[in-house]
């Protein structure tokens, strides 16, 4: 299968910064967009069972164990930018949680089930896709992953990439590239685990990188504790 990778230069092939995410980011949308279509009667989600979700150990790669606090943090920076919605219920004790990236990203469910594999399990074929998105989205053969990969490739910028295949194997593999062009090669790479939040990969590259988008979040989290505390401050001018 063709696809449009090298048609763009490498800013307009991924997502606008605006737009990018880092990997705790990621599993929380990725696991809200599961959750609906899997758990529908328990959907929106509580704070408690998004944890839960995260730090799931099946279906998930890398494993993760985050905090709830942590969790509370991303949510607000998502919400800000659009990508989740705080849902009061009535009657409800807790708010709960919904994704809102058919809206972000204009998707169809089949591409949206796509989508979310490759942000809940990394790089995979479409094969392997089609297999895991049973529950999620039943699609009759590759041929229509293949489309819906296609679809999200064809998107400006691209959501998803086609990746050189793998000397002696057959199949095309496909990432997302929600993070950005340059964690291509390390997704493809990473085999780790996550405790507190904190990425821990055997190879010392990809720790290196790893820990520099971790550098990137914490200062997304100060330049919005920074705008809290100016925003207060001004109460009392």
């Amino acid at each position: 299968m063709d696809t449009q990778l090298n048609t763009y230069s490498a800013a307009e092939r991924t997502p606008d910064a605006a737009h990018l995410l880092d990997v705790f980011e990621i599993r929380v949308l990725a696991v809200l967009a599961e959750k609906e279509a899997l758990t529908p009667d328990n959907y929106p989600l509580s704070l408690n069972a998004l944890v839960n979700g995260c730090n799931q150990l099946s279906s998930r790669d890398p494993v993760m164990s985050i905090s709830e606090s942590l969790v509370q943090d991303i949510l607000q920076r998502l919400m800000q930018r659009k990508f989740v919605a705080e849902v009061r219920q009535a009657g409800a004790r807790v708010s709960k949680y919904e994704h809102r990236l058919r809206m972000v990203w204009l998707l169809e469910q089949n591409k949206l089930a796509i989508l979310t594999q490759l942000m809940l399990r990394g790089i995979q074929t479409a094969g392997e896709i089609r297999a895991r998105c049973a529950r999620h989205y039943d699609f009759s053969t590759i041929a229509e992953v293949e489309s819906g990969l296609q679809f999200l490739m064809d998107k400006f910028p691209p959501l998803v990439a086609c990746l050189p295949k793998v000397p002696g194997t057959k199949e095309s593999r496909y990432a997302h590239l929600l993070s950005g062009e340059d964690v291509l090669t390390r997704q493809e790479t990473a085999a780790g685990f996550v405790s507190g939040g904190v990425i821990v990969d055997s190879s010392r590259h990809d720790r290196v990188g790893l820990l520099e988008e971790e550098v990137v979040r914490l200062r997304r989290e100060v330049d919005w504790l920074t705008e809290q505390f100016e925003a207060f401050r001004k109460q009392f001018d």
